[in-house]
């Protein structure tokens, strides 16, 4: 029988690389900071001495947990250990969390009816879009700066509006990671977006980008596509901003992967309207 026990940092790198297996496009660098995330949140599965499986159970806040990075060798699947592993998971994470409180997760389309029967509840889709390399973008723009340049409070305050829990330190490292180009939108002195660009696999991810307007999503897109080269940008839009979906129908970004986010629980209260581009479908 497989064992389920929590998972170590080398085996976290495997989860990432058979996560890049899949399609899924993670960052050079996810690990490190999903790892520093929680270091706690991660289940494995051990299967006669050797680790088949994982995934992700982010304790976020006492009030909102997140599972995601959900994969099993395809050697060991079908045989009813993802099953037991994806409810010891679920299980676990709400013991970390406090009353009432809510875990999302953004399931492939395939597994939905099965997160169902464990008490989500279909959301909105989130779906991942690429743009393929192109020869020019906006210049850079006088409102366009590094983010570090910006007050990270505000960064911080910024990203709460949109995520459900204060996730600051994550944040830190994730706008500062050495492979990333961060870049905010400010005007009269006042934080109106940010974004960070990040290598994946076969592109850049462009994640998160939020913003307080369409144009503003807009000019941070744009200031990042001078610097695509000759990879695509690949940018997770969540279908409850309309805003964001106008914004991939104009620049004719085609659909290349898609999820359904769920919660267990309430619905969290964000704004959706300055979310045109997701974080991670993995660590929320």
């Amino acid at each position: 029988m497989p064992q389920i026990r929590p998972m170590t940092r080398t085996e976290l790198t495997q989860q990432v690389e058979w996560a890049r297996a899949e399609g899924w496009e993670p960052g050079t660098d996810d690990a490190d900071l999903f790892w520093d995330l929680d270091p706690d949140g991660f289940l494995g599965l051990e299967h006669e001495g050797s680790f088949i499986g994982g995934g992700a159970i982010i304790r976020h806040s006492s009030q909102f947990g997140f599972m995601g990075l959900f994969i099993v060798d395809r050697e060991f699947r079908g045989q009813g250990f993802g099953t037991e592993l994806w409810f010891a998971r679920r299980d676990q994470l709400l013991a970390r969390l406090g009353d009432g409180a809510t875990i999302g997760l953004d399931g492939v389309y395939e597994m939905v009816p099965f997160y169902e029967r464990g008490g989500f509840q279909q959301y909105s889709y989130y779906r991942r879009f690429m743009l393929p390399a192109r020869t020019s973008g906006h210049l850079h723009l006088p409102e366009i700066v590094d983010l570090a340049d910006v007050d990270f409070d505000a960064v911080a305050a910024f990203d709460r509006h949109c995520f459900p829990a204060d996730r600051a330190p994550f944040l830190q490292r994730w706008i500062s990671q050495p492979t990333a180009t961060s870049r905010a939108f400010v005007k009269d002195g006042e934080l109106l977006g940010f974004a960070v660009m990040r290598p994946g696999t076969t592109g850049w991810r462009l994640a998160p980008l939020f913003a307080n307007s369409p144009d503003t999503a807009e000019a941070l897109l744009q200031s990042f596509i001078p610097l695509q080269g000759e990879r695509p940008i690949f940018l997770d839009v969540p279908d409850d901003n309309p805003a964001a979906t106008e914004l991939r129908t104009k620049y004719q970004m085609e659909e290349v992967f898609g999820c359904v986010r769920m919660y267990l629980g309430p619905v969290p209260e964000t704004r959706t309207d300055m979310v045109y581009g997701v974080t991670t479908f993995e660590v929320g």
